[in-house]
């Protein structure tokens, strides 16, 4: 290809020196139209044509076409690039869009288990506490019992010494215990309540 195109150019740039070497110096003249150069220009025009549309404009067209196939290639190939990167974009959006509700849903499940265990262990707590202030009190209420017991007894106990004394007699009778513990019975409830 570059031998025919450098024998065209040869070809081209000798035409016009060869014609003017045949003419004589001095009658050259620009401005009138010579019908015998006209012929040989448009000869030379046509065969020039001929020989670089056959070996010239061929291969140049084929590579300008295929220079032109291989730029839409790279351009469907960029297209399809940037729609696969933009498909891929709009994928791992969604993805982290998921990720972030997934993590939102599983803060707001574990405050609700926080608050749900808080409220549990008060209530246990709570209950437990409830719980302690029975048990004390029915310790309280059972100590009570027994000093209120053991004071009864002392006193029985007393009040028989003291009226076996005054009257001179033991009265170490169960019958007369009963009478006395009555009697402080009915006072105690009154005292006490």
């Amino acid at each position: 290809m570059r031998t025919s195109l450098l024998r065209s150019l040869v070809l081209l740039a000798a035409s016009p020196v060869a014609l003017l070497a045949q003419e004589p110096e001095g009658t050259r003249q620009f401005m009138k139209p010579d019908t015998g150069l006209m012929i040989w220009t448009l000869i030379i025009f046509v065969v020039l044509m001929l020989v670089l549309s056959r070996f010239a404009f061929g291969p140049l067209t084929k590579a300008v076409r295929d220079r032109e196939q291989t730029l839409q290639a790279a351009l469907d190939s960029a297209k399809r690039d940037r729609d696969e990167a933009a498909k891929i974009l709009a994928d791992t959006q969604s993805k982290l869009e998921a990720a972030r509700g997934e993590a939102q849903k599983i803060i707001a499940d574990g405050r609700a288990v926080g608050e749900k265990l808080r409220t549990e262990m008060l209530e246990q707590t709570r209950k437990e506490q409830a719980d302690v202030l029975d048990r004390a009190r029915r310790e309280i209420e059972s100590e009570k019992t027994k000093a209120i017991g053991e004071l009864r007894r002392e006193a029985v106990d007393l009040a028989l010494a003291g009226a076996s004394k005054v009257i001179e007699q033991n009265l170490e009778s169960p019958k007369n215990r009963h009478l006395v513990e009555t009697y402080l019975a009915s006072l105690g409830t009154l005292k006490v309540s």
